[in-house]
């Protein structure tokens, strides 16, 4: 039996009864933390002009776009997609190096809210969204990460699991689905050399693109039956050493939603070790910025590659700058989403601060990766000591977790922008979805607030 056939039999066979209390409450927080980054992201310039471009051809009013109004359920996928991954708050899983919610959550909720389907319903669905773009990711990487933004390639897949699931499709749909979603799966780090907008048309695409491949599988449209292992296909294609074993290793037997990382910082994960173990040495050490000679950085390779940026132009690069969020975290002991901006990008002392970074790769934290995401940090003071801290995990790893409270506070935060009484009706009706008989009354809330 070939791959996308045991995919295909876990998401044809799996119901709400077969997750896990703690799997159903974990996909919640999934999705409470998903919504927070759409709703802080809505407005953003990359999203408006997609959003602008989606209502401008319009389509059927079948779900809710999160910047307002209705669309059909592809656009809804694609602008909702976008608006949660562009404020860089979006979860991510370790070992796929994937940001499943931008690209699993935004299908799933349209495609859930157009056919009216439970909330039950899209728990399972997004539990097994995440589950099959996690296993894919896994079995093409380290290596497929270099050229190829994971989130985007191995996310289809699982936007495509997900909707199948919410179709009732049977396993041999499934199969063709999954076949269309692999033959679309792009997204090319290029975009990183220039700070270019294609960054948030990756999961949006993403999203659109499984969502596609469902909904075509459902009128018999085919697809490759051997789309990842196939001579021409998608491990042989994108990878340099996959590993087809991790498509199927306690596939139906363990949930890996559980699995996910939560972002507490608004830059590049890759970052986020680093600025751990700074504000570790701010509250810890009372490390204040002038004290500080050169700060030493050694981590693993993809750092480098992604993150390596000595001058960051915008704010969007800012984020993806080891340097700047090295300083930043230094200079103003935090790195949250309101301390990226123009001001802070040229300010002086952070600028200093950044000529004072040097980051290298060390060769432990380059075996460990990508199970490990760790960094260890050397600050060099003025008076010649040396403060040095270590960690494997950043903070929202499930190895370092955060609390339901901290990402319900998370999700406040990001949704500031809306009314109190519209922020908690939204919270509470996510984190009890499951009572919803019907998915579409899920964002009458926001609309009775004023927001359409």
């Amino acid at each position: 039996m070939g791959l996308s056939h045991e995919l295909a039999r876990f998401i044809a066979n799996t119901d709400y009864q077969d997750l896990p209390p703690d799997v159903v409450e974990f996909t919640k927080l999934c999705m409470l933390d998903w919504l927070g980054s759409a709703i802080a992201g809505a407005e953003k310039e990359p999203v408006q002009k997609i959003y602008e471009m989606v209502t401008e051809i319009g389509g059927a009013p079948q779900a809710t776009l999160v910047p307002g109004g209705k669309s059909s359920v592809i656009g809804a996928s694609m602008v909702n997609g976008a608006a949660s991954h562009v404020v860089e708050l979006d979860d991510i899983h370790k070992a796929s190096i994937i940001h499943a919610a931008t690209v699993v959550v935004p299908a799933a909720l349209a495609v859930a809210e157009w056919k009216k389907k439970s909330g039950k319903d899209l728990i399972t669905a997004v539990a097994i969204g995440y589950d099959v773009a996690f296993r894919v990711g896994e079995a093409v990487s380290p290596s497929h990460y270099f050229f190829w933004h994971n989130t985007a390639t191995c996310g289809t897949f699982g936007a495509a699991a997900a909707v199948a699931y919410l179709l009732d499709l049977n396993e041999e749909q499934i199969v063709n689905a999954l076949g269309s979603a692999g033959t679309q799966a792009a997204g090319l780090w290029e975009f990183i050399e220039d700070g270019a907008m294609s960054k948030q048309l990756h999961p949006g695409k993403a999203a659109m693109n499984g969502t596609i491949a469902a909904l075509l599988a459902e009128k018999g449209f085919t697809g490759a039956q051997k789309i990842l292992e196939g001579r021409r296909g998608f491990f042989n294609a994108m990878s340099d050493n996959p590993d087809p074993t991790r498509i199927t290793d306690e596939l139906g037997e363990r949930f890996k939603i559980t699995e996910n990382s939560f972002k507490i910082h608004a830059s590049c994960r890759h970052t986020h070790h680093i600025i751990d173990l700074i504000l570790d040495m701010r509250r810890e050490n009372g490390l204040q910025p002038e004290e500080i000679d050169r700060i030493d950085v050694k981590t693993y390779q993809v750092v480098l590659n992604i993150t390596d940026n000595p001058d960051p132009q915008t704010v969007y690069a800012s984020k993806f700058s080891a340097q700047y969020c090295t300083a930043l975290a230094a200079v103003k002991g935090s790195a949250g989403l309101s301390d990226f901006n123009e001001t802070a990008l040229w300010d002086k002392e952070i600028r200093e601060m950044m000529k004072r970074v040097n980051v290298s790769v060390d060769p432990d934290m380059e075996a460990a990766y990508p199970e490990k995401w760790g960094s260890i940090v050397d600050v060099t003071l003025k008076n010649g000591d040396v403060i040095t801290k270590r960690t494997d995990y950043p903070k929202g790893d499930p190895e370092n977790p955060v609390s339901a409270e901290e990402l319900l506070q998370k999700f406040k935060d990001l949704a500031a922008g809306l009314d109190d009484q519209q922020v908690d009706l939204l919270a509470d009706r996510m984190m009890n979805v499951q009572d919803l008989e019907d998915v579409s009354q899920f964002f009458e809330i926001e609309r009775q607030g004023g927001k359409s």
